[in-house]
């Protein structure tokens, strides 16, 4: 490491970009430079398809994706509440995780001016860009017509070493290890401090001018790196053209976040749990009244699958996950267990639906394991060219001197021999219902991404995590094992010893799936629109009283 203030700097600024990758689900997630959506319709050189659906087009990929809006937006169990005066009543007949039901499209008349709205954010792993995506849907529904950007502030600027923001992530959360000194290194008021002097002065002018490009009604930082400097020149060239526009910041971290995701000149900061209120409290001296309990932003896919299902505990739930298995193709007979390691489909995947494959064909237990692999060409066709039926799992070169020294029988073998259970197992590249696969699921394995955890949640899965990025993805693991809907594990043995249990047990999965739906916050991106909506359009009505008041 080069000893000059540039390189110190790459090490701050890379450690915290911080964008935990949603699961391989969504093209979305793709490196599309910018996201504009007008008049209800998403453009990013992208050709308008049929039948709703769009091509997106860039200089390396052509795909397709869709996008649904739900029936209700609807207010999540644990979030802060929107309720307009004339449902007020409810609350004395329902309890909070009730209340959903009784705001209903019709009972929020969203106001018919639309919006222009300027994202920020960069592609350091998949959930900025999903959360930015979440909330723009909601945008288009609660005010149709309105305009959206996503813009990188940092790459734009070509100033070493901001501009390697996307690069360097992509090469940290590939080591953990430097991943986990360098967030930890940065993670100080003093490196904050340093960070924002820095940028100032090296990008202040760039950033400005790639902002000018914009003439928004409302900025919404969704990543960490992009809160101090974005907040100050939004402010600048908002008086520069006689008008005040609000600053927003939604955290899309759950369980902890980087001490940059806090600045306390924001007009409001949108939380997901009590430890992100705590941090934004301590760290960045956020009041009270700027903190807004929302839970994290999720494709409104989730919150359609939640209002439709209910609870997957009840009667009507099972059947309604019965019913979904068979529109997938699923056995309807078979326990489902959804496999992610993120959009590159990293992690021990293949290692892990292995054992799980070998336990529970030797404890008699009828599954469907899906694997999503995301860009992984390579491990989906690993996994769908194996013979599974005749399979013998690999040994480790720890577990074959285990049993020369101690003279163990070949327990594994013999229990293949001996197998009982019907266990498919399928790889799946992306798949674009990734809140149908997961209401079918019955557990979910994957890493501790805040953005899968938070949609699992709002399905009430039970989620084992396998592993986590250090230091941004550690308080993810807390969130899973404190709401008590899930384990924690970065042994496929002992993942596939446990999963295989909870499976077997069919109320102590129910137990699991109620405790993940406490946590679960389905319509958060619509309550934090309507919150976003309510205080831009007061600060728009103050604009044309100070505008006619100068005239």
């Amino acid at each position: 490491m080069k000893g000059d203030s540039s390189n110190l700097l790459l090490l701050i600024v890379t450690a915290v970009a911080n964008g935990a990758a949603f699961a391989a689900s969504s093209p979305l997630l793709m490196n599309n430079p910018t996201l504009l959506v007008k008049g209800g319709s998403m453009r990013t050189n992208m050709e308008q398809g049929t039948n709703g659906t769009a091509s997106v087009t860039n200089s390396t990929s052509t795909m397709a994706f869709s996008f649904a809006v739900p029936d209700a937006p609807t207010v999540a169990p644990q979030s802060e509440m929107i309720i307009p005066s004339h449902v007020e009543n409810c609350e004395e007949e329902h309890q909070p995780s009730q209340l959903s039901s009784c705001i209903t499209e019709q009972q929020i008349q969203p106001p018919r001016k639309p919006l222009k709205v300027l994202f920020l954010s960069a592609d350091t792993g998949g959930g900025h860009r999903a959360s930015a995506e979440s909330l723009a849907n909601q945008f288009m529904k609660h005010y149709p017509g309105s305009e959206y950007d996503l813009l990188d502030v940092w790459t734009p600027t070509k100033v070493y070493p901001y501009t390697t923001l996307v690069k360097s992530y992509k090469h940290l959360s590939a080591h953990p290890l430097q991943w986990k000194l360098l967030y930890h290194v940065s993670n100080t008021r003093a490196y904050a401090k340093f960070t924002d002097i820095h940028s100032n002065r090296l990008c202040r002018d760039k950033v400005k001018r790639e902002m000018e490009r914009f003439d928004p009604d409302v900025v919404v930082s969704v990543h960490p790196t992009m809160n101090y400097l974005p907040e100050k020149i939004t402010r600048e060239l908002a008086k520069s053209k006689g008008k005040n526009v609000p600053f927003f910041t939604v955290v899309t971290d759950f369980g902890s976040g980087h001490c940059t995701w806090f600045h306390k000149d924001v007009d409001k900061m949108y939380i997901a749990s009590d430890k992100i209120e705590e941090l934004a409290k301590k760290r960045g001296s956020i009041a009270d009244e700027k903190i807004f309990m929302s839970g994290l932003p999720i494709r409104d896919a989730f919150a359609a699958q939640s209002d439709a299902m209910i609870d997957r505990t009840t009667i009507e739930g099972k059947q309604y996950r019965r019913e979904m298995k068979v529109k997938l193709g699923l056995d309807p007979e078979k326990k489902v267990i959804l496999a992610m390691g993120g959009g590159e489909g990293v992690g021990s995947l293949s290692l892990i639906a292995e054992k799980m494959q070998v336990e529970m064909k030797a404890s008699g237990v009828d599954a469907t394991i899906l694997v999503i692999c995301g860009r992984n060409e390579a491990l989906k066709e690993e996994i769908n060219s194996r013979d599974w039926e005749t399979f013998i799992p690999r040994k480790s070169k720890r577990s074959k001197l285990a049993r020369k020294m101690f003279r163990k029988k070949r327990i594994a073998e013999e229990r293949i021999s001996n197998a009982k259970g019907n266990v498919d197992v399928i790889g799946l590249g992306f798949v674009d219902n990734m809140a149908e696969v997961m209401v079918a699921a019955d557990v979910l394995v994957s890493k501790a991404g805040p953005g899968t955890i938070a949609e699992a949640a709002a399905v009430g899965l039970p989620v084992m995590i396998t592993s986590f990025l250090p230091g941004q993805e550690a308080g993810n693991v807390d969130i899973v094992l404190d709401g008590e809907f899930g384990a924690f594990s970065q042994k496929p043995r002992k993942i596939a010893k446990a999963v295989t249990e909870w499976v077997q047990d069919e109320s102590m999965l129910d137990e699991l799936s109620r405790n993940s739906a406490r946590v679960g916050n389905p319509h958060a991106a619509s309550n934090i629109v309507l919150d976003i909506g309510r205080i831009t359009e007061e600060m728009m009505k103050q604009n044309q009283e100070l505008a006619i008041k100068n005239d």
